[in-house]
């Protein structure tokens, strides 16, 4: 008879902070596992904490309550499979990323995290110590070994794992998304089974913690690459995964291989998971938007509507003498299409107010930019006073072009609580939208169909603060900007790089002066889905005091 190992894999999503709540799922999935006959339920790093907890993880009496649950989920699950799980450690006086064994009622091993990450959004190296290279730890007469994330993206743990006597690889993960990170996480897990000749099993968890975005998609390798299983992206999922002992070690057993969505569904999936576990996880229950008939503000609407539903969506239109016709008929369609309630609130009143009220000091000046912000930051205070009165989260609206450049008011459009396309350049807006007009999945909890008017995508983008104002007025053509910003922001290149790709100096000399003197800006924006590898806010750390200007 085929000897069989059998592990149920629990592709969750916990909340950082919540130890009760999280170790409550982990109870469950094990009993899940239990009455599957596993051998062995698993799941994903630091589950007991959430992920990533950053400095709160260093807070004495949070670790201690941590590790306290994880002794308590030993003694729950005395009987039956083992149980794996993600948590701190204290050995000595370090603090480690851990992941612990429990069995029959006590924690019978530890791995301590190798191989810490101290790039893009994470800072492990000053949050933990380095465990030392171990070997495999043993569940029944089987030996698995259990590089944590970051330890599977090197050679040195794996390897050392398998001349140790590990029988088969089950790596832990707290892996966010980006844009492309499924290949790339396949990649390096092919690069581990061929140079060890284990099977590998990647355990990801899902769920958005602030801006970041966990997106499962936890398969399984054997030996030469090839693919036994694959998870769906972004949804928990419980699934009991068999191995078989043949004559030439553990092999995998064939299961599900869930199909994996193109980059312009799982941008937005992330966008949309990310807001509602903002929401979820803060106790926001319904959000609230100014509207104003642009394809900025409507596609946020669209993913608020999709993540919490259409009637947990405010939708306010704030005109002023400079806006058009036409943009108040497309924020009612819009509004309208989606099923959110829409409010109507002219800011004419109240800035005639602040127009007379400033007049004594302005005098003798000419109208300017500050007329133009007044009108933005009445929108804000407005759009605040709704959110304070109904416990609504102002979301705001600004695309990654913008963001990038400061072509937002501060205090004006740019407040509010969250911000799920921060992170979307604003040609990818346009084709985003156009994406969502033709799907509908079953996890979106706005209506099918075109929800989107068509006039709001093809019409000259506007702040319609003046009369007759464009965006290209102040800032090059969005495909020239955001092919520019790509190469500045993106790819940390230089204006010469620019001018290289057939770029002219001076547009490139002007988008690189506006991101350097918008650093304050962002430094007070709202928190936004990242989607890339160089999202505003932790991927890319930039000094607010700076004169550094490339002059190549």
């Amino acid at each position: 008879m085929t000897e069989r190992f059998r592990i149920t894999l629990a592709q969750l999503n916990p909340t950082v902070g919540d130890i009760a709540g999280n170790a409550a799922k982990a109870r469950a999935a094990w009993e899940q596992g239990r009455e599957a006959g596993a051998d062995m339920v698993a799941l994903p790093e630091m589950f007991i904490t959430g992920y990533q907890t950053q400095d709160l993880i260093e807070k004495p009496v949070f670790h201690q309550a941590a590790i306290a649950a994880i002794e308590d989920l030993a003694k729950d699950c005395a009987e039956g499979p083992t149980l794996a799980i993600g948590g701190p450690a204290l050995e000595g006086a370090g603090l480690f990323n851990a992941y612990y064994i429990l069995t029959k009622g006590r924690i019978v091993s530890r791995v301590l995290k190798h191989d810490l990450p101290n790039e893009t959004v994470f800072d492990e190296v000053r949050l933990y110590d380095s465990g030392p290279l171990g070997g495999p730890y043993s569940v029944g007469n089987t030996r698995i070994g259990s590089p944590i994330c970051e330890d599977a993206w090197h050679p040195e743990v794996p390897e050392t794992l398998a001349e140790t006597g590990a029988e088969f690889l089950l790596v832990p993960n707290g892996s966010p998304y980006y844009r492309g990170k499924l290949d790339t996480r396949l990649n390096q897990m092919v690069a581990r089974v061929v140079e060890t000749g284990l099977p590998l099993i990647y355990l990801n968890m899902v769920g958005g913690q602030d801006d970041q975005v966990f997106d499962g998609a936890t398969f399984g390798l054997n030996p030469g690459g090839d693919l036994a299983f694959i998870l769906p992206p972004f949804d928990e999922e419980i699934a009991h995964i068999d191995l078989a002992r043949t004559s030439e070690g553990w092999r995998i057993e064939q299961g599900e291989k869930a199909p994996q969505p193109d980059q312009w569904e799982q941008d937005y999936r992330a966008m949309v998971q990310s807001l509602r576990d903002y929401c979820g996880k803060t106790g926001f229950r319904k959000v609230l938007l100014g509207l104003s008939g642009g394809i900025d503000s409507a596609i946020v609407a669209t993913i608020a509507a999709d993540a919490l539903g259409p009637e947990n969506v405010r939708c306010v239109m704030l005109p002023s003498e400079y806006t058009s016709e036409h943009s108040l008929e497309d924020a009612k369609a819009c509004a309208e299409a989606l099923g959110c309630r829409y409010d109507f609130v002219p800011i004419s009143g109240p800035r005639a107010a602040v127009t007379e009220t400033l007049a004594p000091l302005f005098e003798g000046t000419k109208p300017d930019l500050t007329e133009e912000n007044i009108q933005s930051r009445l929108r804000g205070l407005l759009l605040m006073a709704l959110s304070n009165k109904f416990g609504e989260m102002l979301l705001t609206t600004g695309n990654k072009s913008e963001v990038a450049v400061g072509y937002a008011t501060i205090y004006g459009d740019m407040a509010g609580g969250y911000n799920p396309i921060k992170d979307l350049y604003k040609t990818r807006v346009f084709e985003q939208c156009r994406w969502r007009n033709a799907n509908h999945r079953d996890w979106m909890m706005g209506p099918p169909g075109e929800v989107i008017p068509e006039r709001i995508i093809t019409k000259p983008p506007s702040a319609e603060l003046r009369e007759d104002q464009k965006d290209s007025d102040s800032l090059p053509d969005y495909p020239v900007l955001d092919a520019i910003l790509n190469i500045l922001v993106d790819l940390d290149g230089s204006v010469s790089d620019c001018v290289a790709a057939g770029f002219s100096r001076e547009d490139a000399k002007k988008v690189e002066r506006l991101i350097y003197l918008s650093e304050y800006k962002r430094f007070q924006s709202a928190p936004g889905t990242r989607l890339t590898k160089r999202a505003f806010w932790l991927d890319r750390r930039y000094p607010i005091v700076n004169r550094w200007r490339d002059e190549g």
